[in-house]
């Protein structure tokens, strides 16, 4: 049949709507699909730092991934949000994964930071070695188990001859009231994290003991890294763990060697000083890892045994080599 002029002015306009309806649909929708990473972190955990980069310079959507950050008030309630599946990958240590791996997990590791704490004493202490903390009250953060704890009194037996756990008045509390406890005179040393060892740092306090000089007495590597990310094997196999440690790759480069970005990461740093603000970015830098091959994994394993050797199936499950697969060989750095 053929049609009128008003019935082909009516299609044409019909034609050029579905193709500006078309045009709007094509702009609104996102060019590639991304595969989502939900990490759960410590809500004002220091790997928050590296993930603001990531998301602020879009480093996620350019290896075709979009991260959430899923912020949790501890550790543990990460770690149960990862197991129940509500999280993807979490920041813990390579420890926990090999004893999760014995238990039938498929959990597995990439190295997040080197960086370790200290036995720090404050400006006007006389001690200068660990017989001088004899008798004397010492806080230690992440209890009993910890392993920087564990390794130190590995340390202190094989250099000094006694328990370290006999010798001193301990206290055991979380980090950042052990910090406030020492800055009161309650303490008269503390083995604390990293970064509250830097925030002490900053106030003039003294490292008494690295614990990067313990690990290389027994490994004789000072950069072992001792926490990562860890996720499930299964998940990571489709290449998305490879995409997203690219990312974090880039995102610790710029914070590196830029000082802007440190700048701009300041107020979720919760800095009080420049001083304080100096240490932390200091420390952090110096505990980005530059390698992860098979010597770091050969280290890590002799500091399994090790801790096996203290804390027993305590803390490894009475094992002491590592389960096959806890790294994940397949990043390297």
């Amino acid at each position: 049949m053929k049609q009128t002029p008003t019935g082909n002015k009516r299609t044409g306009i019909a034609r050029i709507f579905s193709c500006l309806l078309l045009t709007a649909l094509s702009a609104a929708a996102p060019l590639h699909a991304h595969d989502t990473v939900r990490a759960g972190v410590l809500k004002f955990g220091t790997v928050n730092w590296e993930l603001d980069v990531v998301r602020h310079h879009g480093l996620d959507l350019k290896h075709g991934l979009s991260l959430e950050i899923q912020p949790f008030s501890s550790n543990q309630a990460a770690l149960i949000a990862f197991q129940g599946g509500q999280a993807d990958v979490i920041v813990s240590d390579w420890v926990k994964v090999a004893r999760e791996r014995r238990q039938g997990k498929d959990f597995s590791f990439i190295p997040y930071s080197t960086a370790l704490g200290a036995v720090v004493v404050p400006p006007g202490s006389n001690a200068r070695s660990l017989n001088d903390l004899q008798g004397l009250r010492v806080g230690v953060a992440g209890g009993a188990h910890d392993k920087s704890w564990l390794l130190l009194q590995a340390w202190a037996s094989k250099h000094h001859g006694f328990d370290l756990a006999d010798k001193l008045d301990v206290r055991y509390a979380a980090p950042p009231l052990l910090n406030g406890q020492i800055e009161h005179g309650k303490l008269d040393a503390v083995l604390n994290f990293w970064h509250y060892c830097a925030r002490l740092e900053a106030l003039g306090y003294r490292r008494l003991v690295e614990m990067h000089d313990v690990t290389a007495e027994f490994t004789g590597d000072k950069a072992v890294p001792m926490i990562g990310y860890i996720f499930r094997e299964s998940w990571a196999r489709g290449g998305i763990i490879s995409r997203f440690n690219a990312a974090v790759a880039e995102a610790r480069a710029l914070l590196l060697k830029d000082d802007a970005e440190w700048q701009r990461l300041r107020p979720l740093m919760r800095v009080k000083s420049d001083a304080d603000f100096n240490a932390l970015r200091h420390h952090f830098r110096a505990g980005i890892p530059r390698h992860w091959g098979n010597a770091e994994r050969d280290s890590a394993a002799k500091l399994f045994r090790v801790l096996a050797g203290v804390a027993g199936k305590n803390l490894t499950g009475g094992h002491s080599e590592l389960a096959p697969g806890t790294f994940w060989e397949k990043v390297r750095f």
